[in-house]
């Protein structure tokens, strides 16, 4: 009985052995057909042109990079530099049918070059922020009054008498027609900044924005990025609770619907700050090389210095007593404080990993934003009343044509720069 147990133990561990060295081999086999395999594909790579020659010793190669769009990214500078054209421009003008133009123009850019990414979908939140300050502008004029006098009463609502230290307020009382009107005008050109403003976040990048800074002011950038990208990431956490909400059938809307979504994104948002600190300090965010203490006083100096010609300039600009000294304190100030920003970028020494190259696409997208705002200034230097519609007696607004052909320059983007291709997924 022994015997046979023995034998049969012995005969399971023989073929537990064969059936080892068998899957030895298959593997060995399979190993060996991958290496011939490469081995194989070295050698048909090495028949290609510039195949042939040996590799380096101690060199590294790059794997070669699949870039994102068919051509180099536009720099997010010239996004800004466009936007903030747009911005000033709507500044000049209270006239309705311009500042309609400006909110189209802007907003045919982002509609044609805006990317997928999740800070470019805040150009919406900012249009509806913008009709949000234009409503909150009309319904102040129709409780509080307005000091603009008109005829053409809409409505009388109930006036609620104050004591004598509030004069000059009114609460209720009659609504006019011309009130309106001059409140309308001056809201949509809030409306219209805060358009421009949205644009700027919807087409430029944050992070790439902030690698283009000097190294004087990378650590202003990162605090400036950080806020700009808090509403973006804002509207992303909100956008994706509320459809899992909805999926779950659950209310997404009004006070409870906006209770429960309202801690999911407090907790994100905290997560994120934590995350990004680490990572900021992994990274060896605030530390700065020695520099002499000569050098540190002349950078304080010419920084502000030059923010005080800028903004003893800009006032200059403003006002009418000051246009003589305005445009040379003005170019002084500017360049004092680059002078400063030149010598303080010696303190963060820091590289650029590709770095965005400023080419002629950029300078004419900055260049029509700037086009934009210097015409539209001209315009309400040279034709006041145009740019500036009244309201007493009511007329209707009329479109000039000059200014209005300025405003077309700002789809010049639209034109030049191509439209992103995003990689398929």
């Amino acid at each position: 009985m022994r015997s046979r147990s023995s034998t049969a133990i012995a005969a399971t561990a023989q073929a537990g052995g064969r059936a080892g060295t068998a899957a030895e081999g298959r593997t060995a086999a399979s190993v060996d057909g991958r290496a011939a395999k490469t081995v194989g594909s070295r050698g048909a790579g090495a028949g290609m042109p510039g195949a042939g020659a040996p590799r380096e010793r101690g060199r590294t190669e790059a794997a070669p990079v699949r870039p994102r769009h068919g051509r180099a990214p536009l720099h997010p500078g010239a996004w800004w530099l466009w936007s903030l054209g747009l911005g000033t421009a709507a500044t000049r003008t209270t006239n309705p049918l311009l500042l309609a133009l400006l909110i189209a123009a802007a907003g045919y850019v982002v509609a044609t070059h805006r990317s997928s990414s999740p800070w470019s979908r805040s150009y919406a939140a900012f249009a509806k922020l913008a009709v949000a300050v234009l409503l909150i502008r009309l319904a102040f004029t129709v409780a509080l009054g307005s000091p603009i006098p008109g005829t053409h009463v809409l409505l009388t609502l109930p006036e609620v008498p104050l004591p004598h230290w509030a004069q000059g307020i009114r609460l209720g009382g009659r609504v006019t027609a011309e009130a309106l009107l001059f409140a309308g005008y001056n809201g949509l050109k809030l409306a219209t900044l805060l358009i421009c403003v949205g644009a700027a976040n919807a087409l430029a990048s944050p992070a790439r924005l902030l690698k283009s800074l000097p190294g004087a002011l990378y650590e202003v950038g990162v605090a400036v990025v950080v806020a700009l990208t808090f509403a973006p990431h804002l509207i992303a956490d909100v956008q994706r609770l509320r459809a899992a909400r909805r999926l779950r059938g659950r209310p997404d809307r009004g006070v409870r619907g906006l209770l429960q979504v309202g801690l999911p994104v407090l907790e994100g948002a905290l997560e994120r700050s934590v995350a990004l600190a680490a990572a900021m300090d992994a990274r060896g965010y605030g530390r700065t090389a020695e520099v002499p203490a000569r050098v540190r006083r002349t950078t304080t100096a010419l920084t502000l210095g030059g923010l005080l010609g800028v903004c003893a300039g800009t006032y200059g600009l403003l006002t009418a007593e000051g246009g003589t000294y305005g445009i040379p304190v003005l170019c002084a100030g500017v360049a004092a404080a680059l002078a400063g920003l030149r010598l303080g970028g010696r303190r963060s020494p820091r590289t650029r990993y590709r770095p965005d190259p400023w080419g002629v696409r950029a300078w004419l997208v900055a260049g029509s934003g700037a086009g934009v705002a210097a015409l539209l200034t001209l315009a309400a230097v040279r034709d006041p009343d145009a740019l500036h519609p009244g309201v007493v007696p009511l007329v209707a607004p009329a479109l000039p044509l000059w200014p209005a052909a300025a405003v077309l320059l700002a789809l010049l983007p639209a034109f030049v720069v191509p439209k992103p291709v995003e990689e398929p997924s």
